[in-house]
């Protein structure tokens, strides 16, 4: 098989991660639950993930402002129910973001353009008095367009807006600073190569939203209201200490093979599959392909072909692993007039005979 299906999940994870995972789940006892080994070794774990994560992501001064949750999606539902007044948002968010702020009123949503992508203008022009918040992709999970989140985060401090930024598909791939941002979430089984169910939510020195969930904190417990000291705050239950183990190698991964290293060789390859298909006969291409920076995501269509029978095509006669259809980006898909896409999504893992394997695979499709 070929997994051209990262920006889904990455399928192929450094050993580190497998080895993080295992050793943890036969060492580790309940964090914060108890004063022997076991649970020690899974707090001081804990806080090794969030001292890891907020090197990786600019926010050294206050580790304890990373808060864990299952993925991005959660960290998203509590980062935007703290916002009550007007959200500007775009067309190029995930249904994580539009469905959280769907549940509002207050809202305004920017369109894209013909290859997605959104200015910097747009987004100020409309700021209004009341906006509290502007909640942003970083990297668009249809088109692999990169939005300039360090320009919007100086206009969103300029004007005493909250900046809420969804890292998904750039967290692990595109070097983050979190000056400006008011809450930063992101998931840990894409391109920070952890497992599935781990994810979190790093917060600015000046947001504190309140929290979807409240419980045991192993701390406090005999007092009526949760503890609102951070994480505590927003990690009522007991922690994915097994999966964030995995996280944490992962992260570690990352810092030692190097961020530009692992986007520059994956963008490499998602590059050279768009150019040798950009004059293919039958093959529509979608995004700002020749932006100077992209996450690894090339989108098309086939003529005659739906999303779905591409995929499905790939997969049975040739191996090759990729997503079809919305990709939960539904207002992404309407402003480019399309039902649905054929995305291929590359990691550092893949390799240009795979690449080429795959443009090959697309040729013959769209010649028939």
């Amino acid at each position: 098989m070929i997994y051209l299906d990262n920006a889904a999940t990455t399928l192929i994870k450094p050993d580190s991660v497998k080895k993080a995972v295992l050793r943890a789940m036969d060492t580790f006892g309940n964090a914060s639950r108890g004063a022997h080994t076991p649970a020690l070794d899974a707090l001081r774990m804990l806080m090794e993930a969030r001292i890891a994560l907020a090197s990786l992501f600019g926010l050294i001064d206050d580790p304890m402002r990373v808060v864990f949750t299952p993925n991005a999606t959660v960290a998203l539902n509590i980062a935007i129910a703290g916002i009550k007044g007007h959200i500007v948002t775009t067309a190029a968010e995930h249904n994580s973001v539009l469905r959280p702020i769907y549940r509002q009123d207050n809202y305004t949503i920017i369109p894209c353009d013909i290859l997605g992508c959104i200015s910097t203008e747009a987004i100020s022009s409309a700021i209004r008095p009341d906006t509290e918040a502007v909640v942003l992709t970083h990297a668009s999970n249809v088109t692999g367009n990169v939005f300039d989140i360090q320009s919007i985060g100086e206009l969103c401090a300029a004007r005493n807006v909250h900046f809420i930024v969804d890292a998904s598909q750039s967290a692990g791939l595109l070097p983050i600073d979190m000056k400006n941002i008011s809450a930063l979430c992101f998931t840990g089984h894409k391109s920070l190569f952890g497992p599935q169910g781990t994810g979190g939510l790093c917060l600015g020195p000046n947001y504190m939203p309140e929290s979807l969930y409240v419980g045991g904190s192993g701390h406090h417990s005999f007092d009526y209201k949760h503890p609102r000291e951070l994480p505590d705050a927003l990690e009522a239950g007991t922690q994915n200490a097994h999966g964030i183990a995995g996280l944490l190698a992962g992260v570690q991964y990352i810092q030692s093979t190097g961020l530009s290293t692992i986007h520059n060789q994956a963008d490499t390859l998602a590059r050279l599959f768009a150019h040798s298909l950009a004059d293919t006969p039958g093959v529509t291409l979608y995004g700002d392909l020749a932006a100077p920076l992209r996450t690894p995501i090339v989108s098309l269509n086939i003529e005659g072909y739906d999303s779905a029978q591409v995929a499905g095509l790939l997969f049975e006669k040739y191996g090759i692993a990729v997503r079809a259809g919305a990709h939960c980006a539904p207002l992404m898909h309407d402003g480019l007039n399309l039902s649905g896409s054929v995305r291929f999504s590359f990691s550092h893992f893949n390799t240009r005979e795979e690449t080429e394997f795959a443009v090959d695979a697309v040729r013959t499709l769209a010649s028939r």
